[in-house]
């Protein structure tokens, strides 16, 4: 595959390509070109230029555009699944349940855009303005920058491309290197919708070089970004140089709470689909578990048998349950952290191996609130850490030590601790009842410390994705 840069297909300046392998089965599915920082500066710059023609397009039209290009994605849903499936390593079963949001964003999106109808400020609000009327607009920024991870590629093409094509952006998606072969289609696809030339554009290339190039470019007007934090805060740092807008949707190690009196099956059921839903490389899966002491033993064993009955395979197979991590080099890194985990004390319940790109669902047990998998280090895999507490106070308190924020749980039947909980937490969402892997299309969805800047969601991003001018009609009023 090629870049799409003003229209048209190209390979990277300098020739240079990045080879792209199923993570399950080490084929060389095909290979992108690897974007120089020359190859980004002249993609900002036809980006910049044919934006302005796209900001004048009336939303109705940039709005049935887009709707049109969720309709071809339904129509090639079962190929670009096959296709995620094949560079991500996920079940095809959630390969097609992503494909499958697609039509949400891009229709959620479309609807809310036509009721964003501004605010009037009255005459007479204060001492002076008696004859001055104020009306709010939103206009465009201008060039979006989109970078994308690779967990869920799709999923956030749709929270991110949608939203900022139909406020009059142009875009520029940055794909991750390890799996861009089906964002590169969908960008094709918005061509084949009818996006203008230089509206839409991709760029492979490395984060170092590309994201970093486009970070840094005056002609991008905001920088909209789901990482880890450490890239978070360098992106942070190297926008500010231009005073460039960033959302910022980062890492996470998001407390599960089982209270005395917590539902053991539906905990289960949720760990399950919270935890080990794409191999556990969720931003927002329940990382650390606190289980009160006198159900602990109850949980771990309820879920080991879980565990045990769950097929892990090839990720083609509509019978499987669990797959593969992104890359062998990310399995690795799970198994190291495991081991440390395990040096500092812990005990494997289950688990703990690794073959190639796949690790085993995994859980850790007499893991305590010192150790650094129950603060800051977070497992991106299927590993299901246990932490014992005695009273709500404790367990509050090692959910809040961590320096990330992104989102909590609890499970209780009391609502009224249920709430206490939630309101204590420090975190973008907390959820009753059900893991911390929530994330609905319209909700505002954000984290709190070093797990991010900003929310994205239908109820939230046209806003982020535009910016308001007021105009004044002065002494307009006898």
């Amino acid at each position: 595959m090629k870049n799409l840069v003003a229209g048209e297909f190209k390979d990277a300046s300098n020739g240079a390509v990045i080879e792209v392998y199923n993570p399950a089965t080490n084929e060389l599915l095909d290979t992108v070109p690897n974007a120089t920082a020359e190859d980004v500066d002249a993609c900002v710059k036809k980006a910049v230029e044919a934006q302005k023609a796209w900001a004048k397009v009336p939303l109705h039209e940039r709005g049935r555009i887009i709707e049109k290009f969720a309709d071809l994605v339904e129509e090639n849903a079962e190929d670009l699944a096959t296709l995620l499936c094949k560079e991500t390593g996920k079940p095809i079963r959630e390969a097609r349940a992503e494909i499958g949001n697609t039509r949400t964003f891009a229709y959620g999106y479309v609807e809310k855009a036509k009721h964003m109808y501004g605010n009037v400020i009255p005459a007479g609000t204060e001492a002076g303005q008696e004859k001055t009327i104020q009306i709010t607009q939103q206009e465009p920024l201008g060039v979006v920058a989109c970078i994308i991870p690779f967990n869920f590629p799709c999923d956030l093409f749709g929270q991110k491309v949608p939203s900022a094509l139909v406020m009059g952006n142009a875009v520029i998606v940055k794909p991750s290197s390890t799996n861009p072969l089906t964002l590169h289609k969908y960008c094709e696809l918005l061509k084949i919708a009818g996006i203008p030339d230089g509206v839409i554009n991709i760029l492979s290339g490395s984060g170092e070089i590309c994201g970093n190039a486009l970070s840094a470019h005056p002609g991008v007007h905001l920088i909209s970004l789901t990482g880890s934090t450490k890239v978070g805060m360098e992106t942070m740092k190297t926008a500010s140089q231009n005073l460039s807008h960033v959302m910022l949707e980062l890492g996470g190690n998001d407390a599960f709470l089982f209270l005395e009196d917590g539902d053991m099956d539906k905990a289960i059921e949720e760990t399950v689909w919270g935890r080990l839903y794409n191999t556990g490389q969720v931003c927002c899966a329940s990382k650390r578990f606190l289980i009160h002491n006198s159900r602990k033993q109850e949980f771990i064993d309820k879920m080991k048998a879980k565990i045990a009955s769950m097929k892990v395979g090839n990720p083609l197979d509509p019978e499987t349950e669990i797959g593969c991590l992104i890359s062998e080099k990310a399995a690795i890194g799970v198994e190291q952290q495991v081991n440390d985990t395990v040096a500092q004390g812990a005990t494997i319940v289950c688990g703990g191996r690794r073959n190639g790109a796949f690790y085993e669902p995994t859980i850790l047990d007499n893991v305590t609130k010192d150790m650094e998998v129950a603060k800051d280090m977070e497992i991106f895999g299927p590993v299901i850490p246990v932490i014992g507490f005695d009273t709500v106070e404790e367990a509050i308190e090692i959910a809040n030590q961590s320096n990330y924020g992104l989102c909590g749980c609890v499970f209780t039947e009391d609502m009224k601790m249920a709430f206490k909980v939630c309101n204590a937490l420090e975190c973008g969402g907390a959820v009753i009842n059900g893991a911390s892997f929530y994330r609905a299309a319209e909700m505002p969805f954000g984290g709190w410390k070093h797990s991010g800047i900003g929310n994205e969601g239908i109820s939230t991003t046209l806003k982020e994705m535009s910016r308001t001018k007021t105009i004044v009609l002065k002494n307009i009023l006898d």
